[in-house]
């Protein structure tokens, strides 16, 4: 039988119809029994400080890590926490120091972590709680009153002291936790590569969103692809310090800095909350060589007059939506010394999917770069379901070893996303060129992304909906400098009506996150759909963008 011929400069097999990753495959650990602390933990290398706290300047060194970790582990498996294998334990913080302690404690022991934004409201962690079910969580005092009043939740504080008045709920603060002498001769249950290890809650289009799990290997397989990106694979070169803007909450920097650079040796300098000024000093203050960040960071650095002063500062890794030629050739030009570098991945991918890994890579203008390693990628026509060739737009099909393991509770959403040969249906309308590198045309899944946030057009439509005054509503992206995308709505008046805009964003504002408000409104008579009932976001895209 005559071997598939792949083309070396495309990385496409006319026989499989598959594009394959041009870079070089990356070896994956064999054993069955491997959680992803525990692979970490493993890795040899010559760094001292694992972990920076940008505000105050406490450090954590690297055997202080491990201690702690394995102390927030002893804690949980233990009375009166008792935490087993596969509960889930909710994470409810923002970036912290404390963050990937308690994100690699909980997965060492087989338990399955699953993390919320804080920005969220009361109702919608309610409603993510509520699907599921955590045994225990980790919060500030601050975000305990968007907790459920449950009286049977257990929290843990993660501060040094109790809230005055001790709800008793507080079970544990993290200090009494990280004070906790690791038991050694305590009973571990196996955690293999297959088990579960996070669930996080990706926005989907059908409205609510839903729980992606991802299992040890599925981690461990991007752990060693983000080491292979910036070069920090075992053995190889010096760490680095990398400035933690992006959430730890989310996928990328729950697998990057949460857990996957700790493994390298490099160390991780966290902010609490994105501040431009206080982003500035950290980077000269430690040394920063790397600044993840999402575009309109990048934007508004590249508008700065005079330009920062970003000391060490090597590369920047932008991600969330691809960068324009004049935004690239901007930044180039108020910061020379500093490459940027790309990146594409979902929540289903457990982070990145392609990227640009160098300079020269990244002037080609509008890609999302080469595929990452271990992987394939398919170009499917979204109407046939035919596999595309070179240069063709369709729907983006990738596998690899990070694709999710389902989504949670939900097996018909599962069918309709990963086949049953493990491709992710990524929802992603794109073409790959003669080259291998990836271009994003447009999303079938049709998120807003503002500032790097997802926003399902779908939830928004579900919420006005419920107005006494809307008889039809739809969702779209507006574009905008700033922040990317947000959310505009079409609304439908019911007979009678003189709801006006500013009523329809007040109504919104009350009862979502602030990534996902309403910012602009306008009034139709109806709202454009196709024969099957469809809403045609293209047509209302192009009427409101039509003046700009």
């Amino acid at each position: 039988m005559t071997k598939p011929t792949v083309d070396p400069r495309s990385g496409f097999c006319p026989t499989t119809s598959t594009f394959h990753s041009k870079r070089a495959p990356i070896a994956l650990p064999s054993s069955p029994n491997l959680s992803v602390t525990a692979f970490l933990s493993s890795i040899r290398h010559n760094g001292t400080t694992a972990l920076i706290d940008a505000a105050s300047g406490r450090r954590i060194s690297f055997p202080d890590l491990w201690l702690s970790v394995a102390a927030v582990a002893t804690s949980l498996s233990s009375p009166p926490l008792s935490v087993a294998k596969s509960d889930v334990v909710l994470l409810l913080s923002p970036n912290s120091i404390h963050f990937p302690v308690v994100s690699l404690a909980v997965m060492s022991i087989g338990a399955v972590l699953t993390t919320t934004n804080p920005l969220n409201t009361p109702n919608e962690i309610a409603k993510q709680i509520a699907d599921s079910n955590p045994v225990l969580a980790f919060t500030t005092r601050d975000l305990v009153p968007k907790l459920p009043p449950r009286s049977d939740f257990r929290i843990v504080l993660l501060e040094d002291f109790k809230i005055h008045g001790d709800d008793p709920r507080i079970v544990r603060t993290i200090s009494e936790m990280i004070s906790t002498k690791p038991d050694s001769r305590r009973i571990r249950v196996p955690v293999g590569q297959d088990d579960a290890a996070t669930l996080l809650y990706s926005s989907g289009t059908t409205g609510a969103s839903k729980g992606v799990v991802s299992t040890h290997r599925n981690l461990i397989s991007m752990v060693q692809i983000i080491l292979n990106r910036f070069k920090l694979e075992e053995g190889q070169g010096e760490p680095e310090t990398f400035i933690c803007t992006v959430p730890m909450f989310h996928v990328y920097g729950l697998a990057a800095f949460a857990t996957g650079l700790l493994g390298s040796g490099s160390t991780v300098v966290v902010l609490s909350k994105f501040d431009l000024g206080e982003m500035v000093r950290a980077i000269e203050t430690y040394g920063a060589t790397y600044l993840p960040l999402v575009p309109p960071i990048l934007v508004a650095m590249a508008n700065q007059s005079p330009a920062l002063r970003l000391g060490r500062l090597r590369r920047v890794l932008s991600g969330g939506a691809p960068l324009s030629k004049e935004v690239i050739e901007g930044f180039r030009d108020k910061y020379p010394g500093v490459e940027i570098l790309q990146g594409y991945g979902l929540t289903e991918s457990t982070g990145i999917g392609a990227s640009t890994d160098s300079a020269e890579e990244s002037k080609r203008y509008g890609t999302a770069g080469l595929l990452s390693p271990n992987t394939e990628a398919r170009i499917v026509d979204p109407d046939s379901g035919k596999a595309l060739a070179v240069k063709q737009t369709g729907e983006l099909w990738i596998r690899g070893p990070y694709i999710m393991k389902g989504y949670f509770k939900n097996q018909e959403a599962t069918r309709s996303t990963l086949e049953s040969d493990g491709w992710l249906r990524t929802g992603d309308l794109c073409y790959i060129d003669e080259d291998g590198y990836l271009f994003v045309v447009d999303r079938l899944k049709e998120l807003i992304k503002y500032k790097g946030y997802q926003v399902p057009p779908a939830e928004l439509e579900a919420l006005l909906l419920t107005h006494p005054d809307i008889a039809d509503v739809a969702v779209i992206p507006f574009p905008d400098k700033e922040v990317g995308q947000f959310p505009m709505a079409y609304v439908v008046r019911k007979t009678g009506s003189k709801l006006s805009g500013s009523e329809v964003i007040k109504f919104v504002e009350k009862q979502v996150a602030p990534y996902k408000k309403v910012r602009r409104v306008a009034f139709v008579s109806a709202v454009p759909k196709n024969a099957s009932g469809k809403i045609l976001r293209k047509d209302l895209i192009k009427l409101a963008t039509s003046n700009l």
